[in-house]
């Protein structure tokens, strides 16, 4: 089936706006964008004077290589945020349709479903204790039962560290072909076991996988996030992006960390990176200011605390910033802390086994 079908219907010959760089006319002198005739003063190098293009044609087949996919099947958008609100709005009707969710888990897929006026429906994560785990089943069943567009899976998870098997992730698309689009974020993908959604694309077209350069690749400030999907719903979607989503120097500095060399050192650090969460893991279960702390595929920690407000004023008091997640369903203990540096996580180990949490 295509994976158009399950676009609002007004928009699947959508053709979006028309921009000037849209246009691919020939000439030397281009006079149809109105841009300005000479670069500003402090762009010595006259490269910002031009509108950039709305998919870098270097900079896709950059990301294909890497995510292993082909260029017609890949968006590049500002950070998976973007992608994650053109899914909304092109699939879901305002009023009608609905995004389904499986909290605790980022927050933006239902800050932008309520933003657009889609509904939220919720799968919830089981605590296993010693693991989270979801429910494949649930989420099919929810998704069916109220006729959800949109499904999203995050894998590894937010804030609560698990990888999902391909084969649940499998099972749960195969059900709900012509149903729903079940999108996958692989934000925190680098840091995990568990091979990547992306080839379940080929026979599966309403999976989706969303990527980003703003974790292992350390280009936060970049915005550069990657939607990956079927070619046909691809090609609706640029229609539906902005003109010129894509600031240049971005891009510049994208493509450098694209370069093989480059890609060693984001190797390198991400197996540093993975060395030090397990490290920080071990010695956090040791600690008598931590109830609990789960096992984390990504650069992140979730953490049970027997006093978390105790727990968080002396980090804070020390200096040091985590992520309160309390107000997250299930996460009225928790801390969800990201995996710094050596001498930042033995500065967090040394603050928490200074501080004086009740039992």
């Amino acid at each position: 089936m295509n994976a158009t079908a399950l676009l609002r219907a007004d928009l699947r010959d959508f053709a979006g706006y028309r921009s000037a760089g849209r246009e691919a006319v020939p000439g030397d002198i281009r006079l149809n964008a109105n841009e300005a005739p000479r670069p500003n003063a402090i762009d010595a190098l006259d490269r910002l004077r031009r509108y950039p293009p709305a998919q870098p044609p270097a900079l896709c087949e950059a990301l294909a290589q890497l995510y292993g996919c082909a260029t017609d099947q890949l968006l590049v958008a500002r950070g998976s945020d973007e992608a994650v609100d053109l899914l909304v709005r092109a699939t879901c009707a305002p009023g009608q349709d609905a995004v389904l969710v499986t909290p605790p888990t980022f927050g933006m897929y239902a800050v932008c479903a309520r933003l657009h006026g889609a509904k939220v429906i919720e799968a919830p994560l089981q605590d296993q204790s010693d693991r989270w785990a979801l429910d494949a089943q649930a989420v099919i069943d929810a998704a069916v039962a109220t006729d959800a567009k949109l499904v999203f899976l995050c894998s590894p998870a937010n804030p609560t560290g698990q990888a999902l098997p391909l084969a649940d992730i499998a099972a749960i698309a195969r059900r709900l072909q012509g149903r729903a689009m079940v999108i996958v974020d692989e934000a925190y993908g680098e840091f995990s076991n568990p091979p990547s959604a992306v080839p379940l694309i080929e026979t599966l077209s309403n999976v989706a996988v969303l990527r980003t350069l703003s974790k292992a690749h350390a280009l936060a400030g970049a915005r550069i996030g990657t939607l990956i999907a079927d070619a046909n719903l691809i090609a609706v979607l640029r229609n539906c992006q902005a003109p010129y989503p894509l600031p240049a120097p971005c891009v510049r500095l994208a493509l450098q960390a694209l370069q093989p060399d480059v890609l060693l050192q984001t190797r390198n650090r991400v197996i540093e990176t993975i060395a030090e969460r397990e490290r920080l893991y071990r010695a956090l279960r040791t600690s008598s200011a931590v109830r609990h702390v789960y096992p984390s595929q990504g650069n992140f920690l979730l953490v049970r605390f027997t006093n978390a407000d105790a727990a968080l004023q002396d980090l804070l008091n020390a200096g040091i910033v985590v992520r309160d997640v309390r107000k997250q369903p299930q996460l009225g203990d928790a801390l969800r802390i990201s995996i710094g540096s050596p001498a930042e996580n033995d500065a967090l180990l040394a603050a928490l086994s200074a501080q004086k949490v009740a039992a």
